[in-house]
């Protein structure tokens, strides 16, 4: 989905995020949180620490602004691959492109408030990590649904552990998923 600002435009990864069966994805971000960012409103358009409000477009206001809606974890500045999040946390909600005039790159974003779709079992996020519920949608592809079955697809399986190798998961492990987002590369994902 695409939304433009007036001198920047911003896309949005969507919620449901795909998960490619046991094939390369490129870079994996590490699983250890970033400090906390330091609020720099205006020096960096949506900089570390900042805070965005969804209209038309996201825009940056101030975290203590009643329309703020999620904050900046982690800013990267440059060319960002459409669906790249390297560099994320692993809860992040939700990614945001941007490019324009002196502001190009992509925020982690994580919501201020509830819900959290990075968070497993939630059925979001760019990175599918332990305790999430996925289905299969598609030729050798799954994407996250909700555990809790309120999501537009019923959940088919559920990451319970990763492992180094394919041949470490239990064996009632029905589905093996890759694990973008860090873990030790291997989903092992039993039937719900």
């Amino acid at each position: 989905m695409y939304e433009y600002g007036a001198a920047r435009s911003v896309w949005v990864v969507p919620a449901a995020v795909w998960a490619l069966l046991l094939t390369g994805c490129g870079e994996t971000p590490t699983a250890s949180a970033p400090p906390s960012p330091t609020p720099s409103y205006g020096a960096t358009f949506l900089g570390a620490g900042d805070c965005a409000a969804r209209g038309r477009a996201f825009s940056e206001v101030p975290c203590t602004s009643e329309r703020a809606v999620a904050r900046v974890s982690v800013r990267s500045e440059g060319a960002a691959r459409r669906g790249g999040a390297a560099g994320c946390p692993l809860d992040t909600d939700f990614v945001l492109y941007i490019g324009g005039e002196g502001a190009s790159g992509y925020a982690c974003m994580r919501n201020l408030e509830a819900p959290h779709p990075g968070d497993p079992g939630m059925g979001g996020g760019p990175f599918t990590v332990v305790g999430d519920c996925v289905y299969r949608a598609g030729a050798g592809q799954v994407k996250e649904a909700p555990c809790d079955g309120s999501g537009a697809n019923a959940p088919e399986y559920r990451v319970t552990s990763s492992v180094p190798r394919r041949a470490d998961c239990p064996a009632s492990t029905a589905l093996y998923v890759e694990l973008p987002g860090g873990g030790e590369g291997v989903g092992c994902a039993r039937r719900v």
